[in-house]
């Protein structure tokens, strides 16, 4: 029997959407989902749901929860990867509170600056882990990777020799919810979007061959007079000439320009929402009490096939059906040739039999590239930081962060680094 192993199965919702689309797929009725997770608790109200769901849908796959990593990745086929080291208590409490000692206030901190520094460095020696059981035993599987910093953690794998892609649902939503948020229609529309994972540009947009970027610039700087959640995005696509996939409450933190203790009033003039992510965290745990009931225990749990590339990217392989996705891949033979090889990059991919084949973008317009690469000078030096177990590489990779840099001085970048390694404390033994 084909097997999809879930790491990091205890994400119930997410679950519910990756798995619940598979059981929609006819050619992966006879798969095994082998589910784990270290939350016993939460592995139980996912193998629940979705036995539910199993049963509404009339499915015939075979739901399996395992206690033992090795024996749920054991002949797997495909590895879905969508853990969270540390969880929201401590280490996101941890990322956010000790850089405002230092007045360096952040949004998401799950991709870059230094929350995204962090958690790389305690995510790492897991996937590591993860690489290490797959090598021997299921080598030949493909690992889908779910899991932030997307780009560094993707890069690790392939690193290890992992046949990895990484995905982020921010590619197939970004120019539908453009044209939706300026009120243009968005039917018959074709794009093309490349760069980095949360930092990847819509480089054509159109319509029947017209070029819809003349009337979106228009809009956005109309729109721009009011206040509204996607000000950072239409900032930068009024000065650097491009609209940016992810969200604006993500890239404010990845440019030196709009989260700053110097100008304090850049924070209402862009709707910026410092400390998102924790709010979003309280929020989720507040709202699991209802869901579980929603979700978990709904005798009557239905599912349609959600927008996640996952079930797409099994079944093109199980059936050489070609299905086009937005992957991050590694820039190898430099598929985006002003951005470095050594560098995963986020390109359009074609999945069919042959598995997961990047396509060749070329150059970036010079100003996208450059923002590209102030992101990737920190993730290249947190991932040596994490290789050779390096200090140093810790501090160079935040003193190379866009947002930091602009607010921090060297030895104040350097005593937070210390500060954050101490208080991770077991997170992160090896710099302790």
């Amino acid at each position: 029997m084909k097997k999809i192993t879930f790491l990091g199965a205890g994400s119930t919702v997410f679950a519910k959407n990756v798995l619940g689309d598979c059981m929609t797929v006819d050619a992966l009725q006879d798969f095994e989902f082998a589910l784990f997770d270290i939350d016993k608790e939460r592995l139980k109200d996912s193998e629940m749901m979705l036995n539910n769901l199993k049963q509404n849908m009339n499915s015939t796959i075979t739901i399996k929860v395992y206690q033992n990593r090795k024996a749920a990745l054991s002949r797997a086929k495909y590895v879905i990867n969508a853990i969270q080291v540390g969880g929201y208590d401590p280490a996101t409490i941890t990322d956010f509170e000790v850089p405002k000692n230092y007045g360096l206030r952040q949004t998401i901190a799950d991709t870059l600056g230094i929350g995204g520094i962090f958690r790389n460095l305690r995510t790492i020696p897991v996937m590591q882990d993860f690489a290490n059981d797959i090598k021997e035993v299921c080598p030949e599987a493909w690992f889908l990777n779910y899991t932030n910093p997307m780009a560094v953690l993707t890069n690790i794998m392939l690193k290890e020799g992992i046949k990895t892609v990484g995905l982020c649902h921010s590619v197939q939503l970004c120019a539908s919810e453009l044209l939706e948020s300026l009120e243009l229609p968005k039917d018959n529309i074709q794009w093309k979007i490349a760069g980095i994972n949360h930092m990847a540009w819509l480089l054509e947009i159109k319509r029947n061959e017209e070029d819809l970027y003349p009337e979106i610039k228009k809009r956005a700087k109309e729109k721009q007079k009011t206040t509204h959640d996607d000000m950072i995005r239409f900032e930068l696509l009024d000065k650097f000439g491009y609209y940016v996939t992810e969200s604006s409450e993500h890239n404010a933190e990845y440019h030196p320009y709009f989260i700053k203790s110097q100008y304090p009033e850049l924070i209402a003039n862009y709707n910026i929402p410092l400390d998102e992510y924790p709010r979003r965290c309280v929020k989720q745990i507040d709202d699991w009490k209802q869901m579980r009931d929603d979700i978990v225990n709904d005798q009557n749990l239905s599912h349609e096939r959600s927008h996640e590339y996952g079930s797409y990217i099994i079944e093109a392989m199980e059936t050489n059906k070609p299905f086009k996705i937005g992957g991050n891949v590694l820039n190898t033979g430099g598929l985006i040739n002003n951005l470095p090889e050594n560098a995963v990059v986020e390109v359009p991919c074609l999945v069919d039999a042959n598995g997961v084949s990047p396509t060749y973008v070329g150059d970036l317009p010079e100003q996208l590239a450059a923002l590209n690469r102030t992101n990737i000078n920190t993730q290249l030096l947190t991932i040596e930081a994490a290789l050779t177990k390096s200090k140093s590489k810790i501090y160079q990779a935040a003193m190379l962060d866009p947002h930091t840099a602009a607010e921090l001085s060297i030895n104040d970048i350097i005593s937070l680094c210390d500060d954050l390694i101490e208080a991770h404390g077991n997170w992160l033994p090896e710099y302790n």
